[in-house]
């Protein structure tokens, strides 16, 4: 397996692969449309590309995951420097394979490098596959996002 920083002739198999990535998500409880976020996505990943934010492995040549991740520069002053993972794909027929464990060390190793001084990731509540990963590299919850649908009877 390799790990490299695409160009952007990928940048369209990336955006595919961002909006599989989003529709598996909807399994999960995801409010993210895939399809409909293509055009935005398409411009994060150039954007990713350009500013080496984004990496991608391939198995015998071929393209099989990718991590997004930055170091986030928010309007807030904060006694931490936080970098964020923000995508972590693995096609289905490549994991398993220690494929996202790599992408995810990477990513690490990057936002470290350049300042971050804490990870931070989201995975949805009810995706237990992605909870028990993330566990297993030393993530842990720290904050947690509530929500209520307006139609609610307990409103």
């Amino acid at each position: 397996m390799e790990l490299t920083t695409p160009s952007t002739e990928l940048t369209d198999r990336l955006t595919d692969m961002w909006v599989e990535l989003a529709r598996d998500q909807r399994t999960y409880g995801s409010h993210l449309l895939g399809p409909e976020n293509r055009a935005a996505i398409r411009e994060t990943v150039v954007q990713r590309i350009i500013t080496e934010n984004l990496l991608v492995a391939r198995r015998n040549g071929a393209l099989v995951g990718f991590v997004m991740f930055t170091v986030e520069h928010g309007r807030y002053e904060q006694d931490i420097s936080p970098g964020l993972v923000e995508n972590l794909y693995v096609v289905p027929a490549a994991r398993r394979a220690g494929i996202g464990s790599a992408l995810l060390r990477a990513a690490e190793e990057r936002l470290a490098a350049d300042g971050a001084t804490v990870i931070q990731l989201e995975a949805m509540a009810d995706n237990d596959a992605a909870r028990q990963f993330y566990a297993a590299h030393g993530y842990t919850p720290h904050r947690l996002e509530l929500e209520k649908s307006t139609e609610n009877d307990t409103a």
